[in-house]
C-alpha cells in the first residue's frame, strides 16, 4: 500500500472542489472559500471555546439540508460573518442553492455555512464604520476560486498569527493507490504554537511529506517541559504579564474534504476524527480562547463498497494527517 500528495499538494485535489481568496493588504484582512463544483454532502465540528460560526445548525445529521453550496473560512471576527452572505448573493443571482420545491418565480436559498477567526488587532485599519469589506471580500474571493491557489500570507490567514508566527492558509491533500483523495485547508490563527519549544521544528513533523514544510527535524534527545508552551501567544507562568488581547486573538478554521460519497453522520465522523490533526499540529488547541472548526465535504465520486466503519475510519484519519500537514504548511509559506 503507498499514499502520496495529490499533483497539486492542495485540498483541490479532490475531485470536484475549488477554492478562492481575496484579501486586503490595508485592512490586514482576507477571505477563502471552498466551492463544490456540485453541491456537497457536509458536517462540522466546533471545538474551540470561542467559535464563530453561520449555518452551522443546518449541517446536523437530522435537519433539512444534506448538502451545501460553498464553505467560507473569514478574518474579521463577528463583522467576517458578513463574507458568507456576499457569496449567497452571488451564487443565488446564478440560481445555486436548495430549494425544496422548485418555482421559477422563488429564489433558491445557497446553503453557505461559515467559520471566522479573530484578526482585528493586528494593526490594519478597521475603521470601516458601518461597511465592513466582508461581503464584498466574500464575493471576490468566489469570483477567484480555482484548482490552483496560493497559501501562507493570502485569502482568511492573511491577517493571522499563529502564537508568535506570522500565521497563514494552509492545505494539503493525500492520494491512496486505490484512488481514494483527501485534502485538508486551514487558516492558521492558533493561540497554541505550531512549533516545537527551542527549536525549529513543527509539531506536525512527523506527517511531512517531501519536506513540504522546511523537513526540520527536533534533536534526537529532545525532552518537552510538559509545561511549557513555547511560542503560544501566553504561557503558564507567565499569564499576569500576559497582554490583555491575548486570550482574544485566536481561532484556527479548517475544512477536509474527500472524494468517496459519505453520508451526512459519516461526514460528522470524519470531521470529529480530523480534529486529531489540530491537536498534532498546534499547542494547545481547542482552548477556551480560540475558536477551533472543521468542516467535512464529501464530493461524492467514489463509491467504496467495504465495511464502512473501516472506510470511515481510514478516511478519518488520512483527513488528521493531511490537516496537520496544512497547518504547518500555512506557517511555513507564511514564513518563507
Amino acid at each position: 500500500m503507498s499514499a502520496r500528495p495529490g499533483p497539486l499538494n492542495l485540498i483541490t485535489d479532490v475531485g470536484g472542489l475549488l477554492v478562492g481568496s481575496a484579501d486586503d493588504a490595508r485592512i490586514a484582512t482576507g477571505v477563502t472559500v471552498i466551492r463544490p463544483t456540485q453541491r456537497a454532502v457536509a458536517a462540522v465540528v466546533v471545538a474551540g471555546g470561542g467559535p464563530g460560526t453561520r449555518e452551522t445548525d443546518a449541517l446536523a445529521a437530522d435537519t433539512l439540508v444534506d448538502a451545501i453550496d460553498a464553505i467560507v473560512l473569514s478574518g474579521g471576527s463577528v463583522y467576517g460573518l458578513a463574507a458568507a452572505d456576499g457569496v449567497a448573493a452571488l451564487l443565488g443571482a446564478q440560481g445555486e442553492g436548495f430549494a425544496l420545491i422548485p418555482n421559477p418565480s422563488v429564489p433558491v436559498s445557497p446553503i453557505v455555512p461559515a467559520a471566522i477567526l479573530y484578526d482585528l488587532a493586528n494593526g490594519g485599519d478597521k475603521a470601516w464604520g458601518e461597511t465592513p469589506p466582508y461581503r464584498a471580500l466574500g464575493m471576490a474571493a468566489l469570483k477567484e476560486a480555482n484548482r490552483s491557489f496560493e497559501l501562507g500570507r493570502v485569502g482568511a490567514g492573511f491577517g493571522a498569527r499563529a502564537g508568535g508566527e506570522p500565521g497563514g492558509l494552509g492545505s494539503a491533500s493525500i492520494v491512496t493507490h486505490d484512488g481514494v483523495s483527501v485534502g485538508a485547508i486551514a487558516a492558521v490563527n492558533s493561540h497554541g504554537s505550531v512549533m516545537m519549544p527551542g527549536t525549529n521544528a513543527f509539531w506536525a513533523w512527523p506527517f511531512e511529506q517531501d519536506g513540504e514544510f522546511g523537513g526540520v527535524r527536533p534533536p534526537a534527545d529532545y525532552t518537552l517541559d510538559l509545561d511549557d508552551w513555547g511560542g503560544a501567544k501566553s504561557n503558564p507562568g507567565m499569564w499576569n504579564a500576559a497582554p490583555a488581547s491575548s486570550g482574544r486573538t485566536n481561532t484556527t478554521i479548517c475544512c477536509v474534504a474527500t472524494n468517496v460519497t459519505l453520508t451526512p453522520p459519516e461526514a460528522q465522523r470524519v470531521a470529529k476524527m480530523a480534529m486529531a490533526g489540530l491537536g498534532r499540529a498546534v499547542r494547545p488547541a481547542f482552548a477556551p480562547f480560540d475558536g477551533d472548526v472543521v468542516f467535512c465535504l464529501s464530493t461524492r465520486q467514489v463509491e467504496r463498497t467495504e465495511l464502512r466503519p473501516f472506510v470511515i475510519a481510514r478516511i478519518g484519519e488520512l483527513a488528521a494527517g493531511c490537516l496537520a500537514r496544512a497547518i504547518a504548511r500555512g506557517v511555513y509559506a507564511a514564513r518563507v
